[in-house]
């Protein structure tokens, strides 16, 4: 497929916008209106009175041209952008019979669209138009979207504006997941890493702590991520959050969760050591109750050792779990998805978040992403946890999407109410100062005027242990911009 442009620089939303029909990979051309093949062709012309904007789709033996134009005082770069988009959209929807549900929205927060209009006095009624008649969004995700920031919005509100979140990134797994993208290691090729890892770790924690100490800021919610946290033996879990108490006023903490994720790395000595620790939010997540379907996706553990591993944290007292889900995994069937989906709210967990999958370039499956895609139910798999969950009492409470998902569909935390996890609101709507602690973790810092600093940690476990002394002359750039902000 090419995509070509003309007098115009519009590269990243036309290449999303074309995206939302056709996967693969694109080869892109400047100043050029035809070629052969496949093409999604867009130009600009303006004139003295008029922009004219114009969009050309060919596929195949079919081909669909649009145009649209604006007087000039009306025609800048963000409205002749998404015009020009939409032209794109409607010509690729006409060609390929698609019609997304999200509709031209390309970017990862969609709820956020929402919440600025009812924060402007906009009812719902209104909400739906709006969106409606700009971004050509479906009723059913328009209604996933109002409810989701309907949940979130008094969330939102109770944030102190002297509050942070800490990150913390235990980047270790038992073994990679063919649809994995997060830097993680597995634990054959990391384990002579983890002593040191953990005491570099412990070391950056307490540096934090003094930033946080001196500028008088109080944490409000501390998440442990990876990766996947109980990959680290009990006795190390246990340095690292007693490291933290040390250094660090908890006091003022509404939640503290672990992602404790695969069932193969939970024993109950681990849990103990995390519920000892004052944590109050754990993950315990199956993606799939289908045995095939995990060793298909590179799981050494069953659907038994999860439902065991969920029983053991609840004998243990914790009293708000999650469990994460994926529609879409490779081999995986509607109807398997939806056991998966009855089992888990048998077992009756505080919240369920419910993926998309998405592949990335440095997951496996990438190497043949066709073969993941094939005979996909992942649009019937949404659809079902849209109308099934929110009928059981799990209301949704976060979203956001991602690049390369199927279908450019969701992510969708759902929770009981009063189990609505604070840290997946607050990194998705991006209101909150986020510090992170530990290889691949990214401290995001947000101005009073909402400008986003983002300063991140080495990628791999061995540059952020060898180079920890220079990556520790970044807390000083923290120190500063956070103090002109407080």
């Amino acid at each position: 497929m090419k995509i070509l442009f003309k007098d115009h620089e519009f590269k990243y939303e036309v290449e999303a916008t074309v995206k939302l029909f056709i996967t693969g990979r694109f080869e892109f051309l400047y100043d050029c209106v035809d070629a052969d093949g496949d093409i999604v062709s867009s130009q600009i012309r303006k004139g003295k009175e008029y922009t004219y904007l114009f969009a050309f789709c060919r596929l195949g033996e079919k081909s669909v041209r649009k145009a649209y134009k604006l007087n000039n005082h009306d025609a800048d770069k963000s409205i002749c952008e998404h015009e020009l988009c939409r032209l794109i959209f409607l010509c690729l929807k006409s060609l390929t019979g698609i019609d997304p549900p999200w509709g031209l929205l390309t970017g990862i927060r969609p709820v956020k669209k929402i919440t600025q209009l009812l924060d402007l006095g906009a009812n719902k009624e209104e909400c739906f138009y709006r969106m409606k008649e700009k971004y050509m969004v479906s009723d059913k995700r328009l209604e996933l979207a109002y409810m989701t920031a309907k949940n979130q919005m008094p969330l939102l509100r109770s944030i102190d504006p002297k509050s942070i979140s800490l990150y913390i990134s235990i980047p270790f797994c038992p073994t990679r997941c063919s649809y994995c993208s997060f830097v993680s290691h597995s634990l054959d090729s990391a384990v002579k890493l983890m002593p040191e890892y953990v005491r570099a770790l412990c070391r950056e924690i307490e540096i934090i702590g003094r930033i946080i100490s001196d500028l008088k800021l109080t944490v409000d919610t501390v998440y442990f991520g990876g990766g996947t946290p109980t990959s680290i033996c009990a006795a190390q879990l246990d340095i690292i959050m007693k490291t933290l108490a040390d250094s660090i006023d908890l006091s003022a903490v509404r939640e503290y969760d672990v992602e404790s994720g695969r069932a193969d790395t939970i024993t109950p000595e681990k849990l103990a050591v995390i519920k000892r620790n004052g944590v109050t939010r754990i993950s315990v997540n199956p993606q799939t109750f289908n045995n095939d379907v995990l060793k298909v996706i590179g799981r050494q553990h069953t659907a038994e050792d999860t439902v065991n591993a969920f029983k053991t944290a609840r004998d243990l007292g914790f009293d708000n779990i999650n469990m994460d889900l994926i529609a879409g995994l490779p081999t995986d069937t509607y109807d398997s998805f939806c056991h998966t989906l009855d089992k888990t709210m048998e077992l009756d967990p505080e919240s369920i978040t419910v993926h998309t999958l998405t592949i990335k370039r440095s997951a496996s499956l990438y190497s043949d992403p066709t073969e993941a895609y094939k005979g996909n139910y992942a649009p019937r798999m949404l659809d079902r946890s849209i109308e099934l969950l929110p009928e059981n009492g799990w209301l949704p409470y976060y979203l956001y999407r991602q690049k390369n998902t199927i279908e450019n569909l969701e992510n969708t935390g759902y929770a009981k109410k009063g189990y609505e996890s604070l840290y997946n609101i607050f990194i998705m709507d991006e209101t909150q100062v986020i510090l992170g602690a530990g290889c691949a973790a990214s401290t995001k810092l947000i101005d009073k005027k909402g400008k986003i600093t983002r300063i991140h940690n080495y990628k791999f476990p061995y540059e952020y242990i060898n180079r920890f002394g220079e990556l520790m002359k970044k807390k000083q750039q923290i120190t500063d911009i956070l103090g002109e902000m407080t």
